[in-house]
């Protein structure tokens, strides 16, 4: 497989097999993740792998978080706060898409928050991985994580494993810094939920569609 092909077959996905990676194929993929670029080699991220009985340990401290009423509180501001004009009609789309291929009405409140729900359920993915930054850092660094992040998603690709990346999973960070060994400097960015997909389930069939290359790039000679 070349990179073209990875990153064409790369697409998130929300239903996963319950079968674990096996850890020499885990830490392989993250060493290799280690390779990528940084800001005058910073490499800002640090990465928590959560797998096993303490995944399912942090699964239940998160839903009881969410279902005690707690507020989110997110280190980061979220990266849906501030969308307007086509970036909100895209986020829109795409959330009716969901609803729709699981057969869930917009009018239905309770149907959509528990689908919501399934972010903190890591999608039934035997693994999660839990991405940090110093908190004084800002957007610039962040970029930094998203090539971290770009390069994990396509060396699963690559090693026939799916994935989710979740920003929702940074929203609850105290059950995660409770469990997971975070340097205390750091705060929570964002989660990545992996492991095999379930070619069966339901909310696969979701397939995004990408703008035309026009509509985000200008070539000047």
């Amino acid at each position: 497989m070349n990179v073209s092909e990875a990153i064409k077959q790369r697409r998130t996905i929300r239903g996963f097999k319950k079968d674990p990676v096996p850890d020499e194929l885990i830490k392989e993929i993250f060493s290799l993740a280690q390779h990528s670029a940084s800001n005058c080699n910073t490499q800002p991220w640090h990465v928590a792998v959560v797998s096993g009985e303490k995944r399912y340990q942090l699964e239940k401290k998160l839903i009881a978080e969410i279902m005690s009423g707690k507020s989110v509180a997110p280190v980061f501001p979220p990266g849906d706060g501030n969308l307007s004009g086509v970036y909100k009609e895209r986020q829109y789309a795409c959330a009716a898409d969901y609803y729709s291929t699981m057969g869930i009405a917009r009018e239905d409140k309770e149907a959509r928050q528990m689908l919501m729900l399934k972010n903190w359920e890591f999608f039934g993915a035997p693994h999660v991985a839990l991405l940090s930054m110093p908190k004084s850092m800002g957007a610039v660094n962040a970029i930094d994580i998203g090539i971290y992040l770009q390069s994990l998603m396509l060396l699963f690709v690559e090693n026939g494993l799916a994935s989710c990346p979740q920003g929702a999973l940074a929203f609850y960070p105290d059950p995660i810094l409770e469990m997971c060994d975070i340097p205390e400097e750091n705060g929570l960015l964002c989660g990545i939920s992996f492991g095999y997909a379930d070619d069966a389930a339901k909310i696969n069939e979701v397939k995004m569609p990408r703008a035309a290359l026009g509509a985000s790039a200008t070539f000047i000679a």
